[in-house]
Order: C-alpha cells, then structure tokens, then sequence
C-alpha cells in the first residue's frame, strides 16, 4: 500500500498502531477543560448544549439582509454572523465614487446608525450572539452595533458576539485594509480597552486562519500563521499598558474547515495546544480563560464548486463533521450554492439543517473528544503541532509577526501552497469530484440569486436624505474630536462613537482617521 501525503505534506500511513502515538500521551491530552486543552476547552463540551449554530448572511440592503435574519432565527439558528460589502469593509459610503458597482453586492451596505437600525429591527441583541466579519472598520461597526441596543435599553453589558478586527491577515491574504499597521494595531488595542469596559461579553478580535487557508495555506500554515498574529496582538496590548489576562479571555479565533477530515480534526487538537503553551509560558497568564483558544469555524468555501452544486452538500456536511470533531464553539456552514451566488433562502435554510442534523440526530454530542487516544489522530495531531511550531519559529526569526508580513515571508509560502493545490488539482492527483473526475456533460439548470443593481441608488438617496436632516455642525465637531484624539494618544473609540451617535457616516469617520493616520499602499515598508 502506498502512503498518502496530508494537506501540510506529511505522509499518512496506511495502517497506524500504537507505537505511533506520540510519547507522554496523557500529558498532551490531559481532561477536558484542562490544561493544555488539548480535547476541548470546557469539560463538557457538547454533552451540555451543542455549538452555537451560526449562518453568515447579509446581501443587498439593511431591509432585506433583517428578514433574512428573522428566517434564520426562526429556522433555528443561535447566532448571526454579517457579511457587508465591499465598500463598508473598506470604510466607504455608498454614495463615494470608489463604491460605483458594489454597493450591496458581497454583503449588507451599512452606512450609518439608520442602517444598523433597519439591520437589526425586532432582533432581540441581548438574546442573540452576533459575529461581524470586518476588519479595519471593525470598531465603527461594533459601535454602530452598540448604540442601537442602548436606543432599544439593552446596555453594552449584554451584549454577546465578535468583531473580526484582525487586520494583520488582510495584509497577509486578503486586502480590506485601510490604514497603515501602526495605527492599525493601535486601533485593535483601543476596541481591547474599550470592550473591557464598556461591553465586557464581548469577543473582541476573532484571528482568522480561515481567509488565509482560503487563499491556499496548509493547516499547519494556518495554525502557524494565526498564532503567530495572534501573539503579535497580545504583545501590542500589552505594550498599550494592558493586563494579559484583563483582555486575553475574550480572544478568540475563526479556522476553516476541509473535507480532510481527520487532519482537520488534528489541526484543532494542535492548535488549541500550542497557544495554551504560548500564553502560559511566554506571557504568564494565569487565568484560564486566558489559556482557552476558542474558535468559530467556517466550512470551506474554496472547496465548493460551480460544477455539480448540488455535491456541495456532502462536502459541507463533511467539513461540518470534522469541525465539530474538532471541538469548535461555533460553526457556520456554507450553502451549497454559494459558488456561483449569493445563497438562496433555501440553501441558507439547508446548511443550517445539516448542522442540525449533526447536533440531534446523531450520537457526536453524546462524549467529548471522541478521537481522543485514536492511533491515527494523535499521530497527525503531533504531526500538526511539530511542523506549526516550526513555522511559528521561523515567523518569529523575523523579530515578529508583522515584519514577517513586512518582509512578504507568510504571503510567499501561502501562495506557494496554493500553486502546489492547482498544479494538483490540473494534473489529476488531487480529485475534485465533478471537476476533474466524474463530470457530466450538461448541468442542470440553476436560478441564482440576483442582488437588484437598484439598491445602490437606494443607498445613496437614504445618504442624501441623512445628511439633510442631521445637525452638520454637530457632526463636523464630532470628527474634529475624533481626529484630534487619532493625533494623539487616548482612546479613539469614544469619540468615534459621539459621531457616530450624531449621525456621522461609516464612511467619513474612516476618511477623519485617514486623515491623520494615512492609508497604506502595498508598496510601502511598515
């Protein structure tokens, strides 16, 4: 029988036995809850209550994006995730020129605290958990966010979600960044201190493996290079004059998960263990909470195809599978249409379903860590974790995460990967079912879901009408406070919510930190 290599390169035998298992096994493991958390980060894990089931969504305008919501809610999902479009994710108003074409596109168009009110109306925000996918907007959003439960008498306290807010993997895969990394990180470190106290359920950073696993990376380059960001955003909290453990227990981190699923479970396992490690022994937290890496999980989307989509519902529940045996807090799983559109209300309705299916008709919620002391997961786990530490290292020899990213070091191995997948794929080594193997000669017919191209117009007349009836004067005020505390050294986030609560708009409160902070081109050094 000839081995098999995994997806980080390491060769999967045929046959595993017990001289496989890594050594000192029991103390790699330890209980449930425990240290190194190696088999989950609570001790009962699902046996209590399953993973919060989360579905991403939000298209077009607030309206729509709310009833897809209250579909959601009412088809049984426990929490919501937000996609917004492009030009919110890059701090843009829908009636700037830059914006033109995509307005309401990949996502929800959020311009102002009316759109998060139409975002969220009849949603009870004290009941609900809320993940935001964005980034360098992330503390504007989380404010906007903020203000709208206050309006419904729900304090900050309450509240329950995440914000992404990680903007090293946009420099490192993705792109939605605004500012420099100086301030950038400085802004991360503000939306810490702020969240601490003023809304202290909060998650208040979610470090992303998953865009970069998207662009390609291996799993132990995905675990590699999120912890590594990761420690580079502790480190900048604390240089900002911040306890470890006043902030560390609201972390929290957001993987992908594949159709290989028993690396995947692996990569979980390792991952969990090796940032306990780092947080006890390199920053000397004590508090547990602080040790715990907890994380969102989003089935993968790169894996999806156009070809045969109904297929894409197998892989889904495949990657669900693995995640959930991997011990994930929360999961999210794609429809099976998003290859080719935005998902329809009966895809959105299915994926959710699969998860279901996983919580309730099957015996996976009924122990922790089922593959715990498995011959073959242990080994990959060890796998994992000796070829992600070795990453971490050589991250490191950079003297940190973000001259690492300054000197291309992470981008260049992604994408080395990724050629590697292609190449595979092209010749037929990797199997695509559908693609490059099993194809048909005909697809059936499919109707996507079709973002009127109307809804920018709408945009930009609900723009007109809010700048006509807010105080101006009251609003240019507010944005000269916040520039002036972006100059020098307090926390911008309360005084980038005194204009956001006076109607300022997403977009020109990013342009009033633009204008202090500048914004960053690729070409320049960090």
């Amino acid at each position: 029988m000839r081995d098999r290599s995994g997806e980080s390169g390491f060769p999967i035998k045929p046959v595993y036995d017990e001289g496989d298992l890594p050594p000192a096994l029991a103390d790699r493991l330890g209980a449930p809850g425990a240290y190194p958390y190696t088999r989950g980060v609570y001790p009962t894990m699902y046996t209590q209550r399953p993973w919060t089931m989360r579905q991403y969504a939000g298209f077009g305008t607030a309206a729509e994006s709310n009833a897809r919501y209250h579909q959601l809610l009412k088809a049984g999902t426990m929490g919501l995730s937000v996609a917004f479009d492009l030009p919110t994710q890059m701090g843009y108003d829908s009636d700037e020129p830059i914006a033109h074409g995509e307005v309401g596109k990949v996502g929800v168009a959020i311009d102002s605290i009316d759109d998060m009110r139409l975002l969220f109306d009849g949603i009870p925000l004290d009941k609900v958990s809320t993940s935001m996918t964005i980034n360098a907007p992330g503390s504007v959003l989380l404010l906007l966010y903020q203000l709208v439960a206050e309006e419904n008498g729900i304090p900050g306290a309450a509240l329950g979600g995440t914000i992404q807010n990680d903007i090293l993997k946009e420099y490192i895969a993705r792109g939605t960044y605004i500012y420099p990394p100086k301030p950038s990180l400085r802004l991360v470190a503000d939306t810490f201190a702020y969240c601490r106290k003023e809304t202290p359920r909060w998650n208040t950073i979610s470090i992303s493996g998953y865009h970069m696993a998207e662009a390609g990376a291996t799993p132990v380059q995905e675990v590699a290079f999120t912890l590594a960001n990761g420690v580079e955003y502790v480190r900048v909290a604390i240089e900002a004059g911040l306890a470890v453990d006043d902030f560390a227990p609201r972390l929290s981190f957001f993987f992908v998960a594949r159709t290989t699923l028993l690396e995947e479970v692996a990569k979980f396992r390792a991952a969990r263990k090796i940032w306990a490690g780092l947080m006890r022994d390199e920053f000397g937290a004590t508090d547990p909470k602080s040790l715990m890496l907890r994380f969102h999980t989003q089935t993968a989307g790169v894996q999806l195809t156009a070809q045969q989509p109904e297929v894409n519902l197998v892989r889904v529940a495949v990657q669900a599978l693995g995640a959930v045996l991997g011990g994930t807090q929360s999961l999210h799983t794609n429809s099976y249409d998003e290859a080719i559109a935005l998902p329809t209300e009966k895809a959105a309705r299915l994926a959710l379903r699969t998860q279901q299916v996983l919580a309730y008709e099957t015996d996976l919620t009924a122990t922790v860590d089922p593959f715990a002391g498995s011959y073959v997961v242990e080994a990959m786990t060890d796998e994992v974790e000796r070829g992600a530490r070795e990453l971490i290292d050589r991250v490191f020899a950079f003297g940190s995460a973000t001259q690492a990213i300054e000197a291309g070091f992470q981008k260049r191995e992604i994408e080395t990967s990724a050629y590697r997948n292609a190449q595979e794929i092209d010749s037929g080594e990797r199997v695509v079912v559908g693609v490059n193997r099993f194809a048909i000669d005909v697809e059936e017919p499919y109707e996507p879901l079709r973002v009127d191209p109307a809804i920018e117009d709408g945009q930009v007349a609900r723009l007109a009408r809010l700048k006509a009836e807010r105080d101006g004067d009251a609003v240019t005020a507010a944005l000269a406070t916040l520039r002036d505390a972006a100059a020098g050294t307090e926390n911008v986030l309360y005084p980038m919510r005194e204009a956001l609560r006076a109607r300022a708009t997403v977009g020109e409160v990013c342009h009033a930190l633009r204008d202090v902070w500048g914004t960053y081109r690729p070409s320049e050094t960090f």
